[in-house]
């Protein structure tokens, strides 16, 4: 296990003390300080923590070595670990909206015996524990209130983009033509792209002393982007991963989503395939579920996002030469890196020997063309980016999670 993850996962218990230690012991109080405690050891760990790995990663490309001293250590530690309490947030409320059954390998929260749609009020302590956090840890310093509106307002998108999400596919009525491509990327935007990719650097940038904005219009120009083909990625793997690497089964059919995969099928179904599609899209029952996915092999809908694999890490990495005049390039680089072997290790489960022969090709090729593109930062081996590289290898197995 690497330092800097070791490090991480080592300060949750605390994470977890400094929330609810003083409550535990309170007389009016306790039992729901006890709760919260059941709370965050159920819903907080579990998955890779690459979001809040990620503030640490940035961290260190960001912050000269000589400062980064145990108390600015910590401090990056607790806010990395606030992104994860605000995915544990977004993803037990999701979890009922969505009528999901299982999250990381296990009952979603609100499935747990006893515990039902007293889940909704479990989502709230956790997005409070978030601020609470931040002012132990971060309220002395110069960078408090940037990291206070960045929360606020990454919560906002957030939840607009779970609003879109809503109102494009309510479960009970299948409507084909609110899944457009203008809004299924609004809701990828909002929903995904600003709290998994922009929220954990710009955090660590503000950390570090970086107040730009004209830096972090750049930082967020890629990672949007890459945002953007992490959800799309997670969209096919929806339909296409294996359930025990992805921690989660797949229901984007059954629960009408407007997803990539439908999205593609739409603008290239013949009338035939479309009134097929509408008959089956949204439905609960397994064979009906089986037909769409027919219908997306039938149209070849696999080798639609290979193509889109490709042309995508091309893209951002145009968008990383462009927008980082002053910031390390390594950063983004890293991440992408991440996201992209991610695909890589979950689908070939899945694929032919050829399939999974022709995706290692591609990864070859999209490590070529980075080669070609940042040279320089493929070429320095310092100490510090060894060690930051790894931090995010190390996560490369679910970032859904």
């Amino acid at each position: 296990m690497g330092a800097d993850r070791q490090a991480f996962e080592g300060f949750f218990p605390q994470v977890v003390r400094d929330l609810t230690a003083d409550g535990l012991r309170h007389p009016e109080v306790g039992d729901a300080v006890a709760r919260l405690k059941e709370v965050l050891e159920y819903n907080s760990p579990g998955g890779k923590h690459t979001r809040g790995l990620t503030v640490l990663a940035a961290f260190r490309r960001l912050v000269q070595p000589e400062q980064q001293g145990p108390d600015s250590v910590r401090c990056a530690l607790a806010v990395g670990w606030c992104i994860e309490l605000l995915q544990a947030f977004f993803l037990v409320a999701d979890d009922i909206m969505d009528s999901s059954l299982t999250r990381r390998g296990q009952p979603c929260w609100y499935k747990k015996e006893g515990i039902g749609l007293d889940a909704v009020n479990d989502s709230f302590l956790l997005e409070s524990s978030i601020y609470r956090l931040l002012k132990k840890y971060c309220r002395g310093q110069p960078y408090y209130l940037h990291l206070l509106e960045l929360f606020l307002q990454t919560s906002y998108q957030t939840e607009l983009g779970q609003a879109l999400d809503l109102i494009t596919a309510p479960p009970t009525q299948v409507d084909l033509a609110r899944f457009t491509e203008q809004r299924y990327k609004a809701i990828v935007k909002y929903k995904t792209a600003f709290y998994s990719f922009y929220l954990p650097v710009a955090a660590a940038m503000y950390m570090a002393g970086i107040e730009s904005e004209e830096e972090h219009a750049n930082a967020k120009a890629i990672l949007l982007e890459m945002g953007e083909f992490f959800q799309i990625q997670d969209d096919f793997l929806d339909c296409f991963g294996d359930p025990s690497l992805t921690g989660k089964i797949g229901t984007d059919i059954q629960d009408n989503k407007c997803s990539w995969l439908v999205v593609e099928c739409l603008r290239r179904a013949s009338p035939e395939q479309r009134k097929l599609l509408e008959e089956n899209y949204g439905q609960k029952e397994l064979e009906k579920v089986a037909r769409v996915k027919e219908l997306y092999e039938a149209l070849g809908l696999r080798a639609v996002y290979q193509e889109y694999e490709d042309s995508s890490f091309q893209h951002l990495q145009q968008l990383i030469e462009v927008h980082t005049p002053h910031l390390p390039k390594e950063i983004f680089l890293d991440l992408a890196h991440v996201i992209y072997k991610r695909q890589n290790a979950e689908l070939s489960r899945g694929c032919s020997a050829a399939a999974a022969s022709a995706a290692r090709e591609r990864r070859v090729r999209s490590e070529h063309r980075s080669a070609s593109c940042c040279p320089d930062a493929w070429a320095r081996t310092g100490r510090q980016q060894v060690q930051t590289a790894a931090t995010w290898q190390r996560v490369v197995d679910d970032l859904s999670g």
